[in-house]
């Protein structure tokens, strides 16, 4: 076992300096981006804890999820915007590993809080007068813990693998941020154990929340066929809309940076689409579960006029 001597080591995070002449552009572009994310989450968050309408399952794990969205693009996006703007493209041997720690852990519990909304709505359509019994509050918590705690277990195993690993001198990553796949890439010592790894706890870690997303929409279509009213497959439709589209989204970003053939040869794609499921994501997850969802509009509403109660006050 190797442990690399993190003071004479660091990191250069290459991320988009091909395009010098726009860097300013992306700048304000991905700070609108972050921005919008943060105050859209924070405010979801808000009007879910502040309104007692609020305090189901659906909302529980949605307010979860903006939690991780947080983590998620707070993990790599201030240290993208700072690169953009002053050139600080260094990072150090324990700041890299760092970053990927929470990178990683709160990807993948945006991951398996995707799957347990899946299972939500799959209850909440399909056996809707068990709803209270098969999701009460416990067991949500109890949910919500084991995606936590496996996150955060997942992510610890392969940063402590990293860890590992020897690093020497100054070292170029080829991304915007520390991605574990990259940083691998750039270490001198044997790295198949690291890839076997990945291959097969982390495609597990993937895998099994993204076929149990996909079950439960298979068992929500089959009920919605079964369905003979047009206002009762569109009341169904609608219930699980938001979670659908944000679905789409990420794992969609993700497929195309990860399993696309051109994601290995064009880097401005795989930037791109990167950007896709780290901010793009986030930030529209507030916007679909709000605008999309009446119990959230209403919600706000009431969370507005409380705040104008109390200022008056």
């Amino acid at each position: 076992m190797h442990i690399t001597n993190t003071s004479s080591v660091s990191f250069v995070l290459l991320g988009f300096s091909d395009f010098p002449w726009i860097q300013t552009h992306l700048f304000l572009l991905f700070l609108s981006m972050y921005l919008v994310t943060l105050v859209g989450n924070m405010v979801l968050l808000f009007c879910i804890a502040y309104n007692h309408h609020l305090h189901s399952p659906m909302y529980f794990f949605l307010g979860n999820l903006s939690l991780a969205d947080i983590g998620f693009t707070s993990s790599t996006i201030p240290s993208l915007l700072s690169s953009l703007i002053v050139n600080r493209r260094f990072l150090s041997f324990p700041n890299c590993i760092t970053q990927m720690f929470f990178f990683i852990t709160f990807g993948n519990l945006e991951n398996n809080l995707l799957a347990i909304m899946a299972y939500d709505r799959y209850v909440a359509i399909c056996s809707p007068l068990h709803y209270a019994t098969q999701l009460r509050s416990h067991w949500c918590v109890v949910l919500v813990i084991i995606s936590w705690v496996g996150a955060c277990s997942h992510s610890l195993l392969h940063t402590l693998m990293a860890v590992n690993l020897s690093f020497s001198g100054v070292k170029q990553v080829d991304h915007f941020f520390c991605e574990i796949s990259r940083v691998l890439s750039i270490s001198s010592s044997d790295t198949s154990t690291n890839y076997t790894l990945i291959l097969t706890e982390g495609a597990a870690s993937v895998g099994v929340p993204f076929v149990c997303i996909i079950l439960s929409y298979a068992l929500i279509l089959r009920a919605l066929l079964q369905l003979h009213t047009v206002d009762g497959r569109q009341k169904a439709f609608s219930t699980c809309s938001s979670h659908l589209i944000t679905v789409c989204i990420f794992y969609g970003t993700i497929v195309s940076v990860y399993f696309c053939p051109y994601a290995s040869t064009s880097r401005v794609v795989e930037r791109a689409a990167t950007i896709g499921y780290t901010l793009l994501t986030p930030m529209l997850n507030p916007i679909i579960y709000g605008l999309r969802n009446n119990a959230m509009k209403a919600g706000f509403k009431r969370m507005i006029k409380w705040k104008t109660k109390s200022k008056r006050a």
